[in-house]
């Protein structure tokens, strides 16, 4: 059976789809999910045109088995899944893998041998150690040989580690040097408040680590995302320097509370 990945690559392919992407310089619709507990969430991502849906089971209390079927859900309408796991939690990678997730953000990397960890833990032998497992929402749940199967899931499965602090800025360029990491990420908020100017995202010292992270992701031939900025105009700034416009536009609870004070304000107004 040749390997089910369609040669138009969509959404639903992902790390090839999204690295391209990102390469030639085209934005990419992310949505941010901590507060939905249905697949719905993901109908709704799609109807409101994202592309990308990242399920936060760093700051939430999240099941992994909802986590789950938001991802399959997600993958069945042509969404790309990723799921950000909590820090140094390596054991739950390989279940929201074989859940329907297409890719993992790993918190916190502060040096290339936690980046290395975390692709391992993405990849199956003899690239890394997820085991062994007959088949995946990926393939539609086909049976095919293992050596294919694995062959597919590698291919499709991102690995993004973030990095939050002066240390991983520090080692950012090992970091993005490592096989099999395809995209490295910075937050901002983490890394501003670590360096003493909490949310001062166009300090001089932030800015000096994000011109010091795209030079070490240039050399290394990796995308970097920019990410944890409330500021549009510095985002698009930063992707003008080089920054890949992965585009992470709300989290889910962030847009309920906007929607719900808009329409507390327009009922009131109606009063006056």
């Amino acid at each position: 059976m040749s390997d089910p990945l369609p040669s138009s690559l969509s959404p639903a392919s992902g790390a090839p789809w999204l690295i391209d992407r990102l390469t030639r310089g085209q934005p990419v619709a992310a949505l941010g999910v901590r507060g939905a507990r249905t697949p719905e969430i993901a109908r709704l991502a799609k109807a409101s045109g994202h592309e990308v849906i990242w399920v936060d089971l760093e700051h939430s209390t999240m099941a992994i088995d909802v986590a789950g079927q938001i991802c399959a859900c997600a993958l069945d309408i042509g969404l790309m899944p990723l799921v950000r796991v909590p820090e140094r939690e390596y054991g739950v990678i390989g279940r929201l893998l074989d859940a329907g997730a297409l890719g993992i953000i790993a918190p916190r990397v502060e040096t290339a041998a936690q980046a290395a960890d975390i692709v391992a833990a993405c990849r199956f032998p003899p690239q890394g150690h997820r085991s062994a497992i007959g088949t995946l929402p990926l393939v539609q749940y086909r049976r095919m040989a293992p050596e294919a199967l694995y062959r597919v899931a590698d291919q499709a499965t991102l690995v993004k580690v973030l990095v939050e602090s002066p240390l991983g800025i520090r080692n950012l360029a090992e970091i993005a040097a490592v096989p099999g990491v395809d995209l490295v990420a910075i937050g901002t908020n983490d890394l501003s408040a670590e360096l003493g100017v909490p949310g001062d995202f166009r300090h001089p010292t932030v800015r000096a680590a994000h011109e010091s992270a795209l030079a070490a992701c240039q050399a290394a031939g990796k995308p970097l995302a920019i990410g944890g900025i409330g500021d549009a105009a510095y985002s698009a700034e930063l992707v003008r320097l080089g920054a890949a416009p992965l585009l992470m536009t709300a989290i889910d609870t962030d847009l309920l509370l906007a929607a719900a004070q808009a329409r507390v304000a327009q009922a009131l107004a109606t009063l006056t």
